[in-house]
């Protein structure tokens, strides 16, 4: 029997436990907490929803999807969510999980910051957006009982975890400003960048080469 944390059975294979290893790895421990937080957040409000989803994908899906934000899987040219998203895939084929599976884990990690569309796609596409919103944002706080949420917080600490976390969200993407144009990333850089000029998508369109 693997271990249960507020009634959350955290998923016990050889493919969890890679993961679970790869992230302790390579993230921060700030991360590393943060990312179990969201599997038993995203479990919860699946459970509270009546949710049928596959807790080993959704488990792969929460504990990857800040890897973009890791040294080691950081890249310059592209949204730091595309990262883990294309990180995660590679995890999942090589473990013989392909195709639709894949692909759902896959979207489930990059559209993590996108608001409200992934949570009209499947159930693990839409739980890991609910952990990252609650954990994140408080987004969803009250839908989980108080207990629920000190035995996670129990489990995995948050010290500090705001200020925390926007230094981490900095730091991963500040080398890439441009890939923050129209995603909720751009405000973290102009709250913590000097001199960062968001993308103004009506200057985009004004400005393209289309004569009117």
């Amino acid at each position: 029997m693997g271990e249960s944390i507020a009634g959350v059975q955290i998923p016990d294979s050889a493919l969890t436990r890679e993961a679970t290893e790869l992230v302790r790895d390579v993230a921060s421990p700030l991360l590393f907490d943060h990312s179990r937080r969201v599997f038993l957040f995203g479990a919860l409000r699946g459970g509270e929803q009546k949710l049928d989803f596959d807790p080993e994908l959704l488990y792969v899906g929460a504990m990857f999807h800040d890897l973009g934000l890791t040294e080691r899987f950081r890249r310059t040219d592209q949204r730091f969510e595309i990262d883990g998203a294309d990180e995660a895939r590679r995890f999942l084929h090589a473990h013989g999980i392909t195709d639709e599976p894949a692909d759902r884990v896959w979207t489930a990690i990059a559209l993590h910051t996108t608001p409200e569309i992934p949570l009209h796609m499947a159930p693990e596409v839409a739980l890991v957006t609910r952990g990252v919103e609650l954990d994140v944002l408080g987004i969803g706080y009250h839908a989980v009982s108080d207990e629920q949420r000190a035995a996670v917080v129990a489990a995995h600490p948050r010290p500090d975890f705001k200020n925390r976390i926007l230094a981490a969200f900095t730091e991963g993407i500040e080398d890439r400003p441009e890939t923050t144009f129209g995603n909720v990333k751009a405000d973290v850089l102009a709250h913590f960048c000097p001199g960062f000029v968001r993308g103004d998508f009506v200057e985009v369109i004004k400005g393209s080469d289309w004569p009117e």
